[in-house]
């Protein structure tokens, strides 16, 4: 009876062994899956990163033409608007009803009121 007793619990042991080894090779294909899963989430994830950075690269690039053309056309403007001063000086229109004409000594309102706009 004793040997009956302990081949029971031997075929016992033998079923939840099976039973581990089944878990255990589920267990083992749903790790496969989760590491395939996360190489491909790390490939992904290092793609955006590069097109993200691209991005960035490509905005500040934008950025510092936009600020290189802003100070030419304030550069620019502001050469214009001393060379016209100059010339105001010198004894010449540069409002656009006598453009370029001599002044006769006198100040010219046309001209003071275009380079008083200039000036703002």
């Amino acid at each position: 009876m004793m040997d009956r007793n302990f081949l029971d619990t031997i075929i016992e042991f033998e079923k939840q062994l099976e039973s581990t080894q089944l878990q255990f090779r589920a267990l083992k294909e749903f790790v496969a899956i989760m590491v395939e899963e996360r190489q491909a989430l790390q490939q992904e994830n290092n793609h955006l990163r590069q097109r993200l950075d691209e991005m960035h690269e490509k905005e500040l690039l934008l950025e510092k033409m936009q600020e290189e053309q802003e100070q030419m056309s304030k550069t620019d403007i502001g050469e214009g608007y001393d060379n016209l001063a100059r010339l105001y000086q010198e004894g010449y229109h540069v409002c656009h009803v006598h453009f370029g004409s001599s002044r006769k000594e006198e100040d010219c309102l046309f001209c003071l009121s275009f380079l008083s706009k200039q000036n703002i």
